[in-house]
């Protein structure tokens, strides 16, 4: 994929704005500093690794190819298949081109900067975030084009968006406003750092009567345009929203609100409202999660020719490592297969240390360390504690997590012992990643390739 990143590096080089659809070279920095992470000493922060790792940097115990089974590794261990992340990162990039799309992963999702120097090489325009510690995090690790899916009415926050635009004319912030207070808020706080570039905002337009964030009518977002406008610290850039707060969302009425926030857009352009908009920048119309972006794809294919380019801005971000439950069942892929199929990377090994009745046993991983909140995990492996074969977890079942115990039943012929390991399929990734600050990358003969380094 190198090539196509030096083949739209001419666009990245644009300062500062919204011209470019994909990344390019200028990205260079997100991968210096990710590598770096490399040189990180390991410790007892890192659960899961091999005690006799202590001191050892992370990249000098990747670089030994340690054997997850029999390296030294301790349970609970939380690890990323090597195979399903390279496949789910390339997967999402000829999604993208194929539809022209452009793409700003949401990074909360694994608060990864390696992640998200991977998500960049495979040609995402920029790394989406909820909150300003997040973003802090991206502008650490060198991002340039951060896109904040909230409203920022922190002051603090935005004195320091705002020292971070007027330090450096090639990095771009964008964020939502859907209320004429949240602009009001915005405009005074930034007007009080002293601002001297306006922060890019979109209009949230909201999902329906019961849904999150975001104006409920168009009426309501106009009036949000109208205060941004007033605000010289401001600078209206486009429409956003999210669709899968859609109530009672299904094709029908996830497609329906998303030509309500094409129109929306539509009518902005109409009243001259992104005249602010300059040289070759775009009108930004944003939506995506991880559940409908096939809606999000035949939707933005109709939107009509404005008054000026649009920047499509999808910003899926669970694929990166999909899941074993709530995304397994929800991926656009499975309503058309012919695009691709996204895999499960999450395995959390525990291992039985008690096996009290022959119908119960308890693994040694509970809340503290398994997604629990959309999901139960499934088991799906067991390596035996005697000879290291593994077979089908048939039988085994997770019925319950406490702190730091998950309650499994087993049917007759389970043959599962105390000394076992077995591995877990995890669901939601949003709630995985934040459970772990390092995490074993393994190839699928149980080879150590890399850490992952999260910040949450």
């Amino acid at each position: 994929m190198a090539a196509h990143d030096d083949a739209t590096s001419a666009t990245s080089a644009t300062t500062g704005d919204l011209a470019a659809g994909r990344s390019g070279n200028a990205d260079a920095r997100v991968e210096t500093l990710a590598a770096a992470l490399a040189d990180e000493r390991l410790d007892h922060r890192f659960k899961g690794l091999p005690p006799d790792a202590e001191g050892l940097t992370a990249g000098a115990l990747a670089a030994e190819g340690r054997s997850v089974f029999t390296g030294g590794f301790t349970t609970p261990l939380l690890t990323l298949s090597a195979e399903a992340l390279s496949e789910n990162l390339a997967l999402l990039e000829t999604y993208t081109e194929r539809h022209g799309l452009a793409f700003a992963p949401h990074g909360k999702t694994s608060m990864s900067p390696q992640l998200f120097a991977r998500q960049l090489r495979h040609g995402a325009w920029g790394i989406t975030v909820a909150v300003p510690h997040q973003a802090r995090v991206c502008r650490a690790y060198g991002v340039r084009r951060i896109f904040v899916a909230n409203e920022i009415v922190d002051a603090p926050a935005l004195a320091w968006i705002s020292a971070e635009l007027d330090a450096d004319p090639d990095v771009t912030f964008v964020c939502y406003a859907d209320s004429v207070r949240g602009v009001e808020l915005m405009d005074g706080a930034l007007r009080a750092a002293g601002a001297r570039r306006p922060l890019d905002v979109v209009v949230e337009l909201g999902a329906g009567d019961g849904a999150r964030t975001g104006a409920r009518t168009e009426a309501e977002c106009a009036a949000v345009a109208d205060a941004v406008a007033a605000a010289s610290t401001l600078r209206l850039v486009g429409v956003a929203g999210y669709e899968g707060e859609v109530p009672d969302a299904d094709p029908e009425r996830v497609r329906a609100w998303l030509r309500r926030l094409v129109a929306l857009a539509v009518d902005f352009d109409a009243a001259g409202r992104f005249g602010e908009l300059a040289g070759d920048e775009r009108i930004v119309i944003s939506a995506g999660g991880s559940a409908w972006f096939d809606a999000v794809a035949d939707v933005f294919a109709e939107i009509p020719r404005l008054g000026r380019p649009v920047l499509p801005l999808l910003r899926s971000g669970a694929y990166v490592s999909h899941d074993d439950g709530h995304y397994r069942h929800l991926t656009p892929f499975n309503r058309v297969p012919e695009e691709g199929s996204l895999r499960a990377a999450f395995r959390l090994w525990a291992q039985v240390v008690s096996r009290p009745t022959d119908e119960q046993a308890f693994l040694n991983a509970g809340k503290r360390d398994a997604a629990y909140d959309l999901d139960l995990p499934r088991a799906q492996v067991v390596r035996s504690g005697r000879d290291g074969s593994l077979r089908p977890a048939d039988g085994v079942t997770v019925t319950g997590l406490s702190d730091q115990h998950a309650w499994v039943t087993t049917a007759p012929g389970s043959g599962l012992e105390v000394g076992d390991w077995v591995g877990l399929g995890l669901s939601h990734p949003c709630t995985s990643f934040d459970k772990w600050q390092l995490i074993p990358v393994v190839r699928e003969d149980g080879t150590v390739e890399d850490l992952v380094r999260t910040f949450f």
